[in-house]
């Protein structure tokens, strides 16, 4: 839906983004327009992801040598709350790009960074193959790549593909035959590649969060890359920050529906101290509530955006050590519990403003829910409490993505 026009409403977006947001506002309000309907019919959404790489926005955070943007943390977080308002689905589909792209921007300079890179900045789309469906435990990578008749080839199979049915490159996350984990590069309609549609979630149903199979599938020229030491661990709180930001998108969106809602209801209840809604006070108040929420998840979105922003740069000129992310990275936990709290109250809130009609199927608001309930699910926000506590009573250094995959030596 798109947004509605407010007396006096102070912009989402800071000016940071305002040399970027005008070349994609056009195909944010095309998105908006047909987000309900492709959800309630279950249409993936292709010919809107491909509008958004063919007019540069996943080359956002490319450096312009590359033909990018060079865009700042705190304007692709923005950028994709505004984005995630037209449809949530989208950034979480985005998430494993910007995730690649964030590893290549960090390699050492070299002909495998210049290489993807410049495919990016060109259009080029990746989508994520990390974790398993074989349940053995948080770190197993049975995945593996392996030589073949001289060529390097992936064989395993992934669940939580996010994208990669959107893509055309997967970034896989694989052991070598000495048992080290690292990350490579397939291309997505390669021989061997299997990419199925068998995301069955009650909400984003759209992300393609399914299963790819890898047999004997090659590895792509440049494909075998590793990251700058220490860096994995901003990626922990990277990857959570793009949920944050679509979680805020989908918060803006509750409250639009809600003044729309509003303003459109004939009916009210017997008990209501007005005859038509927009003068009804406790309506209004939902619709204060919501609004209050959105201003406090994105307050939280661009501190913990900018933070980690802040933290890179200190990265950058410092180097790494393992307490550099560590507090970004409880902060994160910090903004996704109150995050989440916020847009889940939104979500229910709206049914109040619309009393027996906001259940409509037609309307489809229960998407919001679904949706934000699923994106809270995903690194389960249960922990995150004790994350924090942990780290601030016994200064334990929070887990990150390089416990996971491991600390590869740099291509």
């Amino acid at each position: 839906m798109s947004a509605v026009t407010l007396p006096g409403r102070v912009s989402d977006h800071s000016t940071a983004v305002d040399r970027l947001l005008p070349r994609f506002r056009e195909i944010f309000a095309r998105i908006a327009a047909g987000a309900a309907q492709r959800e309630r019919a279950r249409e993936l959404p292709y010919t809107e992801v491909a509008e958004l790489f063919a007019a540069g926005f996943g080359a956002l955070r490319v450096p312009v040598e590359f033909g990018g943007h060079g865009a700042t943390l705190p304007e692709l977080f923005e950028l994709l709350a505004e984005l995630g308002q037209a449809d949530s689905n989208i950034p979480q589909i985005l998430r494993g790009h910007f995730t690649t792209v964030e590893i290549l921007r960090n390699l050492d300079d070299g002909p495998v960074r210049a290489h993807w890179l410049e495919k990016i900045g060109a259009g080029a789309a990746f989508g994520n193959a990390q974790s398993e469906p074989t349940g053995r435990g948080t770190f197993d990578i049975s995945t593996t790549v392996a030589d073949l008749d001289g060529e390097a080839v992936v064989s395993g199979e992934k669940y939580y593909t996010t994208g990669t049915l959107y893509a055309d490159y997967i970034r896989v996350a694989v052991t070598d035959g000495d048992a080290r984990r690292r990350f490579v590069v397939v291309a997505a309609t390669a021989a061997g590649v299997d990419r199925i549609d068998d995301w069955d979630g009650i909400g984003q149903r759209l992300t393609a969060s399914g299963t790819t199979k890898f047999e004997a599938a090659p590895v792509a020229e440049f494909g075998e890359f590793g990251h700058r030491p220490g860096f994995l661990d901003q990626q922990s709180s990277f990857v959570q920050i793009v949920h944050l930001a679509t979680l805020a998108g989908i918060n803006r969106n509750l409250r639009d529906d809600a003044v729309e809602l509003v303003r459109s209801r004939t009916r009210t209840s017997l008990h209501a101290p007005s005859d038509a809604a927009t003068s009804d006070y406790a309506v209004l108040g939902v619709v204060g509530k919501i609004a209050k929420n959105v201003l406090v998840v994105d307050s939280i979105l661009q501190r913990i955006a900018q933070e980690l922003e802040d933290v890179n740069a200190r990265f950058a000129a410092e180097g790494p050590t393992r307490d550099l992310f560590a507090e970004v990275f409880v902060n994160t936990s910090a903004a996704q519990i109150a995050v989440i709290d916020a847009v889940l109250d939104s979500a229910n809130l709206i049914f109040n403003a619309g009393g027996s009609s906001a259940v409509r199927e037609t309307r489809n608001l229960d998407r919001h829910w679904r949706n934000a309930r699923t994106l809270a699910s995903h690194n389960p926000v249960v922990y995150k409490p004790t994350v924090i506590g942990d780290y601030l009573v016994n200064g334990t250094t929070p887990k990150s993505f390089a416990d996971r995959y491991g600390e590869p030596e740099n291509s």
